[in-house]
């Protein structure tokens, strides 16, 4: 007798969406390595004007264009998402190199301290208060980032301008506090007149790859405002149907995956003393995640208690 399936919840489906979303956003490393001859700074030009074309596409098929003008009419939200723009942009330039100067692993560890930093980053400018066992994990983190350091000759750079570019741009979302969809939009059409003059000053100079490596070079190049909306549009529906621990846990998703790319698929080479960096950033995580979670049960509990009252 066949048994029909259930249909699946809303957590259900939030989950699978964010868990899709992680995991896309985990193997971005094996798609831009693929625009190669294209150098980073081509690439990114070429996300941020595919993009607009994608977000303006999306603002109008989910009719956000009330939304879109209301950023327009909000000098405060302006100011913040055009800063927001610009440190994405430095986001999105970071990964790109760092992918395609074959640093696939540094660009993972950017993304696994990248809680911590948000976490640090609340403290400094929103005056947000730690717990003594959150600011030991992020002490930990430190100490990872000097002993990787000491091995790498220098601070790992990369690591550092993707955890610290990110957190912040995070930091700005949430200050203008206004929908996904609009908000990239609006990003995009500020950091567009940039990209579309260095695109066009490439074409002019002969520098150009998109009309010179063939017509699948160029429907990469095109298909990056895709790339960048489709993880997007699931995170999004993914952040209204599941609570944010889950999103918070799902988040590591990601930088593991780079993390096994780096080693498995680019063949990078891990150090002993980058194992013990990383080690030390993979303790302060879950050293932070465990308590995080027993402190949210905790006022979970103390509110029913508090309610039953």
């Amino acid at each position: 007798m066949s048994r029909t399936r259930e249909p699946r919840t809303a957590a259900q489906q939030g989950f699978l969406l964010g868990a899709a979303a992680y995991a896309m956003w985990g193997l971005f490393p094996l798609y831009w390595t693929l625009l190669e001859p294209a150098g980073a700074l081509e690439i990114l030009a070429h996300r941020v004007c595919w993009s607009l074309v994608t977000m303006v596409a999306l603002t109008l098929l989910l009719r956000r264009t009330p939304q879109l003008r209301a950023i327009l009419r909000d000098r405060r939200v302006l100011l913040l998402l055009t800063a927001a723009a610009v440190v994405i942009a430095f986001n999105w330039g970071g990964f790109i190199y760092g992918v395609n100067a074959g640093r696939v692993v540094e660009v993972s560890l950017g993304y696994f301290i990248n809680p911590l930093v948000t976490v640090l980053l609340g403290v400094l400018v929103l005056g947000e208060r730690l717990r003594p066992v959150q600011w030991a994990a992020i002490a930990l983190a430190g100490l990872a980032v000097v002993v990787l350091t000491v091995d790498y000759g220098h601070p790992p750079w990369v690591a550092v301008l993707l955890a610290g570019s990110f957190g912040t741009y995070g930091l700005m979302k949430k200050k203008a506090d206004v929908g996904a969809v609009e908000s990239l939009t609006f990003e995009t059409v500020v950091l567009v007149p940039l990209a579309l003059g260095y695109l066009v000053w490439l074409g002019v100079a002969g520098r150009s790859t998109f009309g010179s490596e063939g017509g699948g070079h160029a429907a990469l190049l095109v298909s990056t405002g895709l790339i960048t909306a489709v993880p997007l549009i699931c995170f999004g529906a993914a952040a209204t149907r599941v609570s944010m621990t889950t999103i918070g846990l799902l988040q590591y998703l990601a930088p593991t995956l780079q993390f096994a790319l780096g080693l498995i698929v680019f063949g990078e080479q891990m150090t002993p003393v980058k194992w013990v960096g990383f080690g030390l950033v993979w303790v302060a995580l879950v050293v932070f995640t465990v308590e995080t979670l027993q402190h949210r049960r905790e006022q979970l509990r103390m509110s029913a208690e508090a309610a039953a009252v």
